[in-house]
């Protein structure tokens, strides 16, 4: 059977998204090749003539995911949204409920601490570049300031939505996401 010849391209780009999400909802131990391919709508034999092994295809679905979430974070700023709005939005019952489409940080941080050291690399240069957009976002002209409330800022939110997710009563859940959304706005007032 012969393809079109953006054919290759587009399962490609496929097998990626489809393993992003695939890691964030499993994890990335827990989300095998098989069902990653099979999700993809192709056979787990085809997986290698895109990938040289899994820790190819984390790194790229990793990259996407952190990619999209800079994005629709730079996205929102430029758009007006004050940095409240981002993080109210971070920490929001929707993005709780669904970690697929989600922040990579808060679902993945401690695999990809156990990951090889060229993903965590190029995760260290992604983070760097959210930290950087949070930065630029915040009140205050002290750059040293504004890393400092950037990184504690960032840190509060992924705990606070890894804690909501985990308990298994949604009233505390919920109460967490709040507690979380509460003490996010505090740090940004400290002068």
């Amino acid at each position: 059977m012969r393809y079109k010849t953006d054919h290759h391209e587009r399962s490609h780009k496929r097998i990626i998204d489809v393993a992003s999400h695939r890691f964030r909802e499993d994890g990335i131990a827990a989300a095998g090749l098989a069902r990653v391919m099979q999700d993809a709508g192709l056979t787990k034999g085809a997986f290698y003539a895109h990938f040289s092994s899994k820790d190819a295809l984390v790194q790229a679905g990793l990259m996407v995911a952190l990619d999209t979430q800079r994005d629709h974070a730079a996205q929102a700023l430029s758009d007006g949204a004050a940095i409240e709005e981002v993080i109210r939005a971070y920490l929001s019952p929707r993005h709780r409920d669904c970690p697929s489409n989600g922040c990579p940080t808060s679902a993945l941080a401690s695999e990809i601490a156990r990951q090889p050291r060229k993903l965590r690399m190029v995760y260290t240069k992604r983070l760097s570049e959210f930290l950087q957009l949070l930065m630029d976002h915040l009140p205050s002209d002290d750059p040293e300031l504004n890393r400092k409330r950037a990184t504690g800022l960032f840190a509060t939110m992924i705990g606070t939505l890894q804690l909501s997710r985990a308990v298994s009563d949604k009233a505390l859940s919920d109460q967490i996401l709040q507690d979380g959304i509460e003490m996010a706005l505090l740090a940004l007032d400290r002068k």
